[in-house]
């Protein structure tokens, strides 16, 4: 969660999750925002090669039928759901915690922030962005579980989690 803004900071959550962080503020504090989903626009059979990776990688799947199950599961997954959640995201772009200090704004960086070319220049509408509490963070008691620090646009089909509100 250190560095300088606009750099990746990429950590392994339950020893198998790898999470992608966008680092936010000065070079010496931890501040970053969790990238939760994408919505996949390109690279839809990458994004799924990258995802069934990841899946082979975890015992079940290397052990008997467990790979072909999991090429099953990936089939399933509809487009817009591919980078959906924390570590589906990291996933389906074949991030791990290598790539942490990319700079995600240099254009010739190979994992970059980009603004959609077809969409308008200026910011998304107040009115679509929708603000809730954090997901999965319980475990920190209700002091930290119930900020509402989790932005996303409202109704959007590939938002992860429960529904942000």
């Amino acid at each position: 969660m250190f560095g300088p803004p606009g750099v990746a900071y990429v950590y392994l959550v339950y020893g198998m999750y790898d999470c992608l962080n966008v680092v936010t503020g000065p070079d010496q504090d931890a501040s970053a925002v969790l990238i939760r989903a994408a919505e996949p626009l390109l690279g839809l059979e990458r994004m799924r090669a990258d995802r069934l990776a990841v899946a082979g990688r975890r015992r079940a799947a290397r052990e008997g039928a467990g790979l072909e199950r999991a090429r099953a599961g990936v089939a399933r997954i509809p487009d817009h759901r591919l980078a959906s959640g924390p570590g589906n995201v990291a996933a389906a772009f074949g991030v791990d915690t290598s790539w942490t200090g990319t700079d995600l704004c240099a254009a010739g960086s190979p994992l970059r922030l980009e603004r959609d070319e077809n969409e308008p220049a200026d910011t998304v509408a107040d009115a679509l962005v929708a603000v809730s509490q954090r997901v999965g963070v319980e475990y920190a008691g209700p002091e930290w579980s119930a900020r509402r620090w989790r932005w996303s646009i409202a109704g959007h089909r590939s938002v992860s989690g429960r529904a942000a509100r």
